[in-house]
């Protein structure tokens, strides 16, 4: 007799074996099984099934039928707090949950109640959605003290249990070095829902988004990296669909291994479970094409939300474990995220499961890189933020996770130490906000803005250089999906939320905008140029600024929310890329194309190492000079004038230090970056440079494309409110 390895059955084993079935009619034997891995993992016999509780005091699995009943098997073996059993002709496409019993006393922290079904919390897919019923309470809604008796399983959601075969033929991660990364954020259904090339019925889906039209425009683009919005398997919350509205962005998850199936074009057809292949194709067709896959993840809180909030799969489990809890009332949670809860980093089980989470999409998923979102919160032991921290440690020594893009959100809402920008380990990268609202001042013109873009210009070296980190630990952005887009940021100044449902008073009011001169849409021609200027000064500055460039998605089309800068519940067309873009739109993909294409073409601007403002060797040039109108170097009066609003920054070429597959230098012109955000024009002088050559001028932002054209005096009028890019190549003699 074999055993699911196909090895023999122990005499003790047999004896084990029983059939222990608390409710349903279908007979099923349990055998003992195995403490690994967790959650289901299906063979040709049936299936594992394991869950980590240490305080249930017994734990049954509930297998349903396709007709919906449910049969619960109650385990019998425990090693250490891992619940498990195998059951014999469990096969992949069975929904299943878990339903643990034991103490309900939310005082001491503890909220079991066998009344919950409860997601396994390493499910590889999700099937159902949630119905907000009051018996999704763990508690009784007369007293949140009190455990609630009613029955959860119909208004919950299941795990299915799956397989994990797929054919990835010669996939291989496209590896991508940070000094050539270029990162597109994009929404999985907001991208492709609205294409007219993609069919319908792929529109909205992982298979959408690995169509050829999708793909097409991405590489176009020349982007290198495409960071997907939250794709773990999430819900929506219950305030918001008695609105009519979802949670659109999906910073809700509810699955730390399960892809979301609303954006599975597989599950559409009827097809549960299909989401996990679909996914894996829509990874192996973007490796294909050259583009890495970034996921946007979710590991600071989960839907379970406050005390008050629903029992589905932790909070029922192990309360203690999954969230950390207020040391003086065991009842409530500590939250820095905004959200009513915190996952717990500093237990064992909650930081196993994030870490068997990572490695699972790297290994299993072929993903690239994760982009956490409030990554502060993951730093936070005992309260305070720690770049040493428990789970920062585990990250670093993994040989896994530790050689994938690793991109923080450094802030949460901690009343302490809220913001941790710089403060990252050396193997991260992280959004930097700070550059952000520099941008954003300097080109609406805010007084007194140039030392720091200059410091943001050249990879944020007051942030990342004394601890050893590279520009490339500044993902530099503008725009992103919270806030408002590229062209809303030069049309608004102020929110226009009320779609939201919450009278405008969610989103930033700090939106560091400039309308140009008329609020919202307008018909005057001048304000409408001015504002396509903007943008193109705004992209410019953006990828041609020393360390990792972020677009947003959209905003080359030209992508507008009107003036929603907090559309995570819009999930229509507010939020939608619109394809439909005009001729204004085409010109400003043309314009981000050969942006992209400058900088893949010119290694200075894709330096490893920050400059440092001295001597290049063997010459008598610095790396970067900073240049006023009559092409000298900037003095000391000239910074702190709080009206100057214009700058040059020559990047001198021998300082460039990228270097080819075999370590070698790579060649590099000299580059000029005048940047004016005041409102009158400027006249500068070519810098006089220690060779003789001629000046190219590759980007204007004052008109678009193309560009290309050798300048023939010694002098470059600078529109208002503008950016000019020029390339320095030496004259060849003889």
């Amino acid at each position: 007799m074999l055993d699911r390895n196909g090895t023999g059955v122990s005499r003790w084993n047999r004896r084990k074996r029983s059939a222990i079935v608390a409710q349903g009619m279908e007979h099923m034997e349990l055998w003992p099984g195995k403490s690994f891995p967790l959650g289901a993992k299906p063979d040709s016999g049936g299936t594992n099934f394991a869950v980590a509780t240490d305080v249930a005091d017994s734990v049954d699995l509930c297998l349903f039928d396709d007709s919906g009943a449910e049969n619960r098997i109650t385990f019998q073996e425990r090693d250490g707090g891992i619940w498990h059993g195998y059951v014999p002709g469990v096969k992949a496409g069975r929904r299943y949950g878990f339903r643990a019993s034991g103490p309900f006393a939310p005082e001491r922290g503890l909220r079991c109640n066998a009344s919950k079904l409860l997601l396994d919390p390493y499910a590889r897919a999700i099937d159902g959605d949630i119905t907000w019923d009051p018996a999704v309470l763990g508690h009784s809604l007369e007293n949140p003290d009190t455990a609630s008796s009613a029955d959860s399983a119909p208004f919950v959601p299941r795990g299915l249990v799956c397989e994990d075969g797929f054919d990835w033929g010669d996939d291989a991660p496209p590896a991508i070095p940070y000094s050539g990364t270029i990162v597109y954020e994009t929404h999985v259904k907001g991208f492709t829902q609205r294409h007219p090339e993609i069919p319908p019925e792929l529109r909205g889906t992982y298979a959408g988004l690995a169509s050829a039209p999708a793909i097409a425009h991405m590489t176009g683009l020349g982007i290198t990296a495409i960071e997907l919005l939250p794709v773990h398997h999430h819900l929506d919350d219950g305030f918001l669909t008695s609105k009519g509205l979802d949670n659109y962005w999906g910073y809700n998850t509810i699955g730390f291994f399960a892809p979301h199936a609303g954006y599975s074009a597989e599950v559409r057809a009827g097809r549960p479970g299909g989401q996990v292949g679909e996914f894996k194709a829509m990874v192996k067709a973007l490796h294909a094409a050259g583009l890495e896959v970034i996921l946007d993840v979710v590991y600071n809180h989960t839907v379970e939300g406050n005390h008050l909030g629903p029992t589905l799969s932790f909070r029922g489990l192990d309360n203690a474990a999954y969230y950390r809890l207020v040391a003086d009332d065991l009842r409530y949670y500590y939250d820095t995220t905004g959200t009513g809860n915190s996952l717990n980093v500093d237990n064992p089980l909650g930081l196993r499961l994030i870490m068997d989470s990572l490695r699972y999409w790297v290994s299993e998923m072929h993903v690239d890189g994760f982009r956490f979102d409030l990554a502060a919160t993951l730093g936070r032991e005992h309260g305070g933020f720690d770049d040493v921290s428990a789970f920062f440690d585990l990250v670093s020594q993994d040989p896994l996770i530790s050689r994938v893009k690793l991109i923080a959100e450094p802030w949460d809402i901690g009343q302490t130490d809220s913001n941790d920008l710089g403060r990252f380990p050396t193997l991260w990268s992280e959004w930097n906000g700070r550059y952000r609202d520099t941008v954003r001042d300097f080109w609406r013109g805010t007084d007194g803005t140039l030392p720091d873009l200059a410091t943001r210009l050249t990879g944020s070296a007051d942030l990342y250089s004394e601890s050893h980190r590279r520009p490339h630990a500044s993902i530099n952005f503008v725009t992103c999906h919270d806030g408002f887009t590229l062209r809303d940021l030069v049309s608004y100044e102020t929110k226009r939320n009320e779609a939201n449902g919450e009278s405008n008073n969610d989103g930033t009011d700090a939106n560091y905008a400039w309308n140009c001169g008329a609020e919202g849409p307008t018909d005057d021609p001048a304000i409408l140029e001015l504002r396509m200027r903007q943008s193109r000064a705004m992209l410019a500055t953006l990828l041609l600024s020393m360390g990792v460039p972020m677009l947003s998605g959209g905003d080359e089309l030209g992508r507008t929310q009107q003036g929603n800068n907090n559309a995570y519940c819009q999930d229509n067309e507010v939020s939608w890329l619109d394809w439909d873009i005009g001729e204004s739109g085409y010109d400003m993909c043309d314009f981000v194309r050969d942006l992209i294409a400058v900088l893949k073409g010119n290694p200075i601007l894709r330096r490893r190492g920050f400059f440092t403002g001295t001597v290049v060797p063997g010459t008598s040039t610095k790396d970067v000079t900073w240049i006023r109108a009559n092409g000298q170097e900037m003095t000391e009066e000239e910074w702190s004038d709080p009206n100057n609003q214009s700058i040059g920054m020559l990047l001198f070429g021998q300082a460039a230090d990228e270097v080819d597959s075999r370590g070698r230098s790579a060649p590099a012109d000299s580059l000029l970056l005048l940047l004016n955000a005041g409102a009158r024009s400027h006249s500068y002088t070519l810098p006089r440079m220690e060779n003789p050559g001629l000046w190219e001028e590759l980007v204007n932002t004052a008109r678009p494309g193309p560009y290309a054209r050798q300048m023939r005096n010694d002098a470059v009028n600078l529109t208002a409110h503008s950016s000019i890019l020029l390339r320095h190549t030496e004259r060849i003699e003889g």
